[in-house]
């Protein structure tokens, strides 16, 4: 079974930075994209950041510039660097992994259980 693990989250002043990392294990299938969710409370959930198999790189507008998406050589573990971090990116933020099994061209989507990011002065 397929397991993701968030790391990293904690509380940082208004201007500081943080590096979410995700570990995924549990899979003998190939890993296509991977990438970050969040969600403060009373808010929808938002997309952060994706990365492809390929190492293509998708970051949210409001985002762009502060945070960047990387993945290692063996595409099981996918970090988030956050730089610049303000008040309004207080959230919970979740990782996924998209994991094609064999013989299949759809992809099953996995999460982990997310980690706490609290920006405050």
């Amino acid at each position: 079974q397929v397991r993701l693990v968030e790391s990293g989250g904690g509380l940082v002043q208004p201007g500081g930075s943080l590096n979410l990392s995700c570990i995924v294990s549990g899979s003998s299938d190939s890993i296509t994209a991977m990438g970050w969710y969040r969600q403060a409370p009373g808010k929808q959930r938002e997309l952060v950041a994706t990365i492809t198999s390929s190492e293509n790189t998708d970051v949210a507008d409001s985002m762009k510039g502060r945070f960047s998406i990387s993945r290692d050589n063996a595409k099981n573990t996918a970090s988030l660097q956050m730089d610049s971090l303000q008040l309004e990116d207080t959230a919970v933020y979740y990782c996924y992994a998209d994991v094609r099994r064999w013989g299949r061209l759809s992809t099953n989507r996995c999460w982990g259980q997310g980690t706490q990011v609290t920006v405050s002065s």
